[in-house]
């Protein structure tokens, strides 16, 4: 999974988000064409977010995110790599390196 880290005060302008825009349909098609792409999404930033946890048996709701960041979770990317080499490759091709960091993680493989 690629994770797509934006940096908190980034605000780009709109003629700069309609060229991120751009740039990661881009993106999504030449992962797609390489048969790479599973799945992926855009996250809205994280003052619309909840958290919840669980305290002493009770439930606690909270608006926004669980600890204030330089950077958040802009979205992500599912993708199918035969090599952490390729991943690397894919993630270093993602639009949100330009300006931010990509985390590589894998799944973990749960038994059955």
């Amino acid at each position: 999974m690629l994770l797509i880290y934006q940096p908190a005060d980034y605000q780009p302008s709109e003629s700069k988000q309609s060229e991120m825009f751009q740039a990661y349909m881009a993106y999504s098609e030449r992962i797609r064409k390489a048969g790479a792409f599973v799945d992926g999404a855009a996250l809205v930033p994280p003052t619309s977010a909840t958290t919840v946890r669980i305290r002493d048996g009770k439930r606690l709701i909270t608006d926004g995110p669980f600890a204030e960041t330089k950077e958040f979770l802009g979205g992500f990317y599912v993708l199918e790599c035969d090599s952490l080499d390729r991943a690397l490759e894919l993630a270093a091709d993602c639009p949100g390196a330009l300006n931010g960091s990509i985390e590589i993680r894998p799944f973990m493989d749960l038994p059955d």
